[in-house]
């Protein structure tokens, strides 16, 4: 029985190997593969990536391997496996026994599982193997977990970056130069904020929001302030050129991604979502040129935001530092990195 086994377990990595190099003959193109099969986001990269329209800007990536994940504990997550895993086999796409199986058989990588608290765990094998890492929102669990994700990026010189789908949308990234608008002086960003009980409150699904309030106003928050209530959260935030950007976290009545900017110029509305291909387009070259387009800096601004207003909370609302979310979060990195380093 023992040899019988060995031997289903090795035809199986064969197959697995001989599927995901047929898929990828012509040496021009990018391999890629997908950790975490639990989100919509999975399928949709892959149909934009892998079907007859992956041209132009879309071409030159293909998937070409996955391996499920799943979080048993997150319904949203475990839900969603098998249905988007089966869809990933209907598309031909070679399923893992690993992620280390996969590494060998892929150039690149999106991480794409839905929580973001093993992505730290999951993205040390990517970032060993020295693969360029897309790494799906949210980045990670914890600030200090993307903190570390960053670290380790850089010490081991794999390009990486992380970002919200709203914004690369037009309509949002459009409103940093609008010549209605002029210089943004302010910025009020809006979109659904459900609650997810094992991440920090905006983590889960305000990132939506605060990315487009990032996009718009850059980098440079110094202190958070939050109001919430069952149905709504109101974060302000001021920066440290005296300009004031908030988020509206929206639970209760009409939702929608969006922002009402202030300029010296004039005051105007931004687009809304448009879809994932804006980001995968910026995705693929990303991994054709190993240049970021968002920084690290930049990236850990947002979450440090995001945290920032979760001890408000916890303060009756009082107003917070980033930098000292920032500076304590960066404390309990270090102590991953060495357990890290020690295994």
């Amino acid at each position: 029985m023992r040899t019988s086994g060995l031997a289903i377990s090795a035809a199986m990595a064969l197959l697995f190997i001989m599927s995901t190099r047929a898929m990828a003959e012509d040496t021009k193109v990018l391999k890629a593969g997908v950790i975490g099969l639990d989100t919509s986001h999975a399928p949709a990269f892959a149909s934009l990536l892998n079907g007859d329209e992956a041209t132009g800007d879309l071409a030159g990536v293909k998937i070409v391997a996955a391996f499920p994940g799943g979080s048993p504990d997150i319904p949203s997550s475990a839900d969603r496996v098998e249905g988007y895993t089966d869809e990933f086999r209907k598309m031909g796409i070679a399923i893992a026994p690993s992620i280390e199986a996969l590494l060998k058989e892929v150039d690149v990588v999106f991480l794409e599982s839905v929580d973001g608290r093993p992505h730290l765990e999951q993205i040390v094998p990517v970032l060993k193997a020295r693969k360029p890492v897309f790494v799906d929102k949210p980045v990670a669990g914890t600030l200090a977990d993307a903190i570390a994700i960053y670290e380790l990026a850089r010490d081991y010189e794999v390009p990486i970056f992380s970002s919200s789908s709203l914004r690369f949308s037009p309509g949002i990234i459009g409103m940093r130069d609008d010549h209605r608008v002029g210089k943004v002086l302010g910025c009020e960003a809006r979109g659904p904020c459900t609650l997810e009980p094992h991440h920090p409150d905006l983590f889960w699904y305000g990132i939506h929001g605060v990315e487009t309030l990032f996009t718009i106003m850059g980098t440079g928050c110094e202190g958070v302030t939050r109001v919430s209530s069952d149905g709504t959260e109101l974060v302000v935030g001021v920066w440290n050129d005296g300009r004031i950007g908030t988020f509206r976290g929206l639970r209760d009545g009409a939702h929608g991604y969006g922002a009402t900017v202030y300029g010296d110029k004039g005051i105007a509305q931004s687009g809304g979502y448009d879809g994932y291909k804006p980001l995968v387009v910026e995705i693929v070259k990303f991994f054709k040129t190993g240049t970021p387009p968002v920084s690290a800096e930049e990236t850990l601004e947002i979450y440090a935001f995001m945290e920032a207003a979760d001890e408000s909370k916890r303060q009756g609302g009082k107003p917070v530092s980033v930098k000292s979310v920032m500076a304590k979060a960066r404390s309990e990195a270090e102590k991953k990195l060495a357990e890290i380093a020690g295994k």
